[in-house]
């Protein structure tokens, strides 16, 4: 197959080829070129670490970083292919039974990354597949890991705003919905507390 290039966005392009996507991170013109590569390499390998550990835990493409073979790209992540549906643009088809399901799995899911302190940060329907009846979570470029609570609410209000804002319908309901998968999570008392802080601070900006 050859390869296609099938997103690109600010700081990577998404390669399609032989069933593998590429995530080639791109050059800064307005960065130094030696420091602007030892970035890109920091980003990939750091990404790539996080992805790996996110792996053990829930569905997301296994990874690997292309490091070591001096003709390839050193900012490269190479993942499987995972042919299923973008939830931001198939989420609204389902019964509304089947979008509630979703979205608590979701909340399931996303509280056993918060448990490992690993923090998404694009959590965004767009950053979903679907496939069959489960959901993979892709672009960990802004992920890290802490263990703050701060940090978990945020990751949380994040997926809230992209609901209202994509699944504005039901938005309401499907939040809720992960509210309750989440809900098992060790620390999910005090990240709801805190997401109602985090709320108001927005509303006082306002």
């Amino acid at each position: 197959m050859k390869p296609k290039l099938i997103a690109q966005g600010a700081e990577a392009k998404i390669i399609l080829s032989n069933n593998f996507i590429i995530k080639d991170r791109i050059k800064k013109s307005y960065r130094l070129p030696e420091l602007d590569k030892k970035i890109r390499i920091r980003r990939t390998r750091s990404e790539s670490k996080l992805l790996n550990k996110a792996y053990k835990i829930i569905h997301v493409p296994l990874p690997s970083t292309i490091l070591n073979n001096p003709v390839s790209n050193a900012n490269e992540i190479h993942m499987p292919f995972i042919k299923g549906k973008k939830l931001s643009e198939s989420l609204d088809n389902f019964s509304i039974t089947k979008q509630k399901q979703i979205c608590k799995t979701i909340g399931q899911e996303i509280a056993k990354l918060h448990d490992k302190d690993i923090i998404h940060g694009d959590l965004t329907t767009s950053n979903m597949i679907l496939k069959n009846k489960d959901i993979f979570f892709i672009d960990f470029g802004l992920g890290y890991i802490s263990k703050k609570i701060e940090d978990k609410a945020v990751d949380i209000h994040l997926l809230k705003q992209a609901l209202e804002a994509k699944h504005f319908k039901n938005w309401e309901i499907l939040f809720n919905e992960f509210l309750k998968g989440y809900n098992p999570s060790k620390n999910s008392e005090k990240v709801f507390i805190q997401l109602k802080k985090i709320e108001k601070r927005g509303r006082y900006r306002h």
